[in-house]
């Protein structure tokens, strides 16, 4: 029994130690994790920064197109007409003439040159609906008159 003691006391005292050595993985896994929450604020950060970058490069192609000098008022497209399912007609003014335009998916053709203008772009006409509307609403459409 003394024996028996002897040989028990030792393994005893060894188990913690034993327990011990077992735990020194988790415990170093645990020292080794990544932090979360500082994984989330840099994940977040770099969507920020991407985001960023993104609205930067909008910004600067909007300010290179308005750096081109164009005059957008030059060219005013008076009446355009569907003729099918991918054709038109369009009636623009350039430098006071107006061209009637044909435009299909693969080319634009000049279908005829005015000298004088057929139709005011200042007052475009109204149909019948538009002047019935306005007749029933009692007010007049129109740019001019609009005091809002």
């Amino acid at each position: 029994m003394v024996r028996l003691l002897n040989g028990l006391v030792p393994l005893i005292f060894a188990v913690p130690a034993f327990a011990e050595e077992a735990s020194a993985p988790a415990r170093d896994a645990g020292r080794n994790a990544p932090d979360t929450l500082g994984t989330i604020v840099s994940l977040g950060l770099g969507l920020l920064a991407v985001v960023a970058v993104i609205y930067g490069c909008a910004w600067l192609i909007r300010r290179m197109n308005g750096m081109t000098g164009m005059n957008n008022n030059a060219i005013k497209v008076v009446s355009v007409l569907a003729i099918g399912a991918r054709e038109r007609i369009a009636l623009v003014e350039v430098g006071g003439q107006q061209i009637l335009l044909g435009i299909t998916p693969s080319t634009i053709r000049t279908l005829q040159v005015f000298d004088h203008p057929v139709v005011d772009s200042a007052n475009p006409p109204t149909g019948e609906f538009a002047r019935r509307l306005q007749g029933m609403i009692g007010k007049s459409w129109s740019a001019s008159e609009r005091k809002d």
